[in-house]
Order: structure tokens, then sequence, then C-alpha cells
């Protein structure tokens, strides 16, 4: 059977309000203002949107950070870091399909998951000595594991015991 590359209509709908419900959870969870809020600056897109190097194999999604800097400005003390959430459509509609997963509490998942690393990136800035980036990127994920789990857990959401037992191996570090 022939996968689409590309979320269609539906499914976009879909992302849009698993967008909505995770930012409010992200966001409630960490207990920021609004105004924190809006200084992690961020976008959120789907592979239609992305750009060659945006586009990977394997995970369902991934953040990366720009410089950027209003059109307007032209002095760098005006820049400011953007995040972007590349969703990897193909990907995520493989493995929703292949495990047999509602695609809302997986997408719910997926998005409260990148936005926690954005948060972490932004808030924390963490920094990690004496230890190698293999090894930090394993600690980073499982922490996030942990944490959308947290944010999640508390509610009932057709499916989302599913997405729990899928990513569990994360949250236990045994990979």
């Amino acid at each position: 059977m022939h996968q689409p590359e590309f979320f269609n209509r539906e499914e976009l709908l879909k992302v849009e309000e698993a967008v909505k419900i995770s930012e409010e959870l992200v966001n409630n969870f960490f207990k920021m203002s609004s105004g924190q809020w809006l200084r992690n600056r961020y976008d959120i897109k789907t592979a239609r949107d992305l750009d060659n190097h945006e586009q990977v194999d394997g995970p369902f999604a991934q953040v990366i950070k720009y410089e950027a800097r209003k059109k307007e400005a032209s002095l760098s003390s005006s820049s400011y870091t953007l995040y972007k959430i590349c969703l990897q459509d193909k990907a995520i509609l493989c493995a929703a399909q292949r495990e047999n997963f509602l695609l809302e509490p997986f997408l719910l998942y997926i998005l409260s998951h990148e936005l926690v690393h954005i948060i972490r990136f932004s808030k924390y800035k963490q920094r990690y000595e004496n230890k190698n980036e293999a090894d930090v990127t394993l600690d980073e994920e499982r922490q996030v594991h942990l944490l959308t789990y947290e944010i999640l857990k508390p509610f009932s959401i057709p499916g989302l015991i599913q997405v729990f037992e899928f990513y569990k191996d994360w949250r236990k570090g045994h990979l």
C-alpha cells in the first residue's frame, strides 16, 4: 500500500488541534506566563513546507534552531532565536498505520515532546561537560520523554495509553 508523503486536509486539521492542545498543556505544566511563552519563538511546519535540509528519515519530528532578524533590522543586536518544529508527515502516518494508533493522540505526544525540547533549550540552556554528544542526546531524549509523559498522563484521551506504551522504553532508558 502506498503511503502518502504529506498530511491531507483532514489530517492537517488534526495537526492544528494537536498544536493548540499541546501548547496549552505544556505552557500550563511549566507555569509560564503568556509573556514568557511568547519569548519562546517557534514555528511548526509539516513536510510540504520543509526545506530539503529539514526533511529527515526516521524521526517523527525534529527541532531546528535558527538565528532570525526582522527584515527592517540591520544590526545583529536585533537578532533572536527561532526554533522550527519540522513534522515528518510520512514517518508519522506510517507509524500510526503500523502501530494502529489514532492520529490525534500520536500528534499530541509528538508536538508536546518537541515543545518540551524548545522550552528546555530556551529556558534552561543545559551545559553538558564531561559527556560525549551521544550520551547527551540520549539523556536529553529520555528526560523529554519523561516530562512529556508527566504532562499528558493526567488526561484521559482515547488512544493515548497506546502511545505511552510505544514510548515506554525511552522513559525507562532501555534503548
